[in-house]
């Protein structure tokens, strides 16, 4: 049920008294997580609390990244499912501050840190997951370069020497070709 539809609970809802409008919106918003928290984001924090978030979020990218190379024989699965994790917390951070250059920064990051070469033979069972990764990475490359693309020139300037990074370690590697068919550049 969409409120615009009906404009008689509309109507109903703005002549409720203000003490009970408080509390039915205290109670939606205790059902939804992220919403809270965007709230006390929006509310409570200011710019030192992003560059907090931020700096928390590039920590856990980092002892990830050296927990998984610390590793004896870390594989492509692992790998995967390290880079999913960490996309999920950079979504959330996202959903929670809507700083869009936080995000993109952090996607750059952690898509310039993380392994990509590994000691796997074809026939072997992590083989599929090398393959995985490697679509996984250059889905993420191509979403990260059109969100890149819709940016002001000067913001894009910002991130170009980052981003080439990216790009750079595409084109030297196994994906290069697969990365021509999905229309990523060799610069930004």
């Amino acid at each position: 049920m969409l409120l615009k539809e009906h404009k008689e609970l509309k109507e109903a809802i703005i002549q409720l008294p203000q003490k009970e409008k408080d509390k039915i919106l205290l109670r939606l918003i205790a059902k939804d997580k992220v919403l809270t928290e965007h709230l006390h984001f929006n509310l409570l924090e200011d710019a030192s609390d992003l560059d907090q978030r931020f700096g928390k979020l590039k920590d856990e990218i980092d002892d990830a990244v050296s927990l998984l190379k610390d590793q004896r024989k870390y594989s492509s699965k692992d790998t995967l499912t390290m880079i999913r994790k960490l996309n999920g917390c950079i979504n959330h951070h996202f959903k929670v501050t809507k700083d869009l250059n936080t995000e993109i920064e952090l996607r750059i990051y952690l898509l310039n840190v993380v392994p990509l070469t590994f000691e796997e033979a074809v026939f072997s069972a992590g083989y599929k997951f090398q393959e995985k990764l490697n679509t996984y990475f250059l889905k993420t490359t191509l979403a990260l370069f059109k969100k890149i693309g819709k940016l002001h020139e000067d913001l894009r300037y910002d991130f170009k020497s980052s981003f080439d990074a990216i790009l750079n370690r595409i084109e030297n590697s196994k994906m290069a070709a697969a990365s021509k068919e999905l229309g990523l550049p060799k610069e930004l």
